[in-house]
């Protein structure tokens, strides 16, 4: 009974001692963390909306506005000229995919199309839904109209507003489709000018 005890006590001071040393580092790598997202969803930004110079959040009322009725909303920036014109939006969503959340940056002209998605985030399987981050799978969406609903097709696309999916992945396609949509909806009805 004796050694049970001491045994259970040497256990709880090793995890203790552990969840500390976790806890610390957590504290310390947590700045260093978000300024690494940051800079990551920055190049993401300017890869989407190449015309932008420059990115500014959204006014803080009209992207909580956004948020609350669209959870699935993350962030929503507009995208400006050298000269300070807006030229569009960047706008990040997150969809459920096959292994979580797929994370998405659309970037959407001031012309009505998208001018690109990146996947900036995913828990998809290796080989299958990860491939939704390869250029091949995301310019499919590059210079679609936003004014028509995306759909995803296991074959060869037929029509303008069709995305072909990926072999064994249509669930993560489906993910990827709907966060661009979300972003093409968020566009039209609280963006467009």
């Amino acid at each position: 009974m004796g050694d049970i005890i001491k045994l259970g006590l040497i256990l709880l001071l090793i995890t203790s001692i552990a969840a500390l040393v976790l806890g610390f580092t957590n504290d310390m790598t947590k700045d260093v963390i978000a300024s690494v997202e940051n800079k990551a969803s920055e190049v993401a930004r300017k890869e989407v909306l190449p015309q932008a110079e420059s990115f500014k959040p959204l006014d803080e009322k009209v992207l909580s506005e956004i948020i609350n009725s669209n959870p699935n909303v993350r962030e929503v920036y507009g995208g400006y000229s050298e000269n300070g014109s807006l030229v569009g939006y960047a706008i990040k969503t997150a969809t459920p995919g096959y292994g979580g959340d797929v994370e998405v940056i659309t970037g959407i002209s001031l012309e009505n199309k998208v001018t690109g998605i990146k996947v900036v985030s995913h828990k998809e399987t290796p080989g299958l839904g990860a491939n939704a981050t390869q250029p091949k799978f995301q310019n499919q969406f590059k210079d679609k109209e936003v004014t028509k609903e995306l759909v995803v097709v296991k074959g060869n696309p037929s029509s303008e507003n069709e995305i072909q999916a990926l072999t064994g992945a249509t669930i993560t396609s489906r993910a990827v489709t709907n966060g661009v949509n979300l972003a093409r909806e968020i566009f039209i009805n609280k963006l467009a000018q």
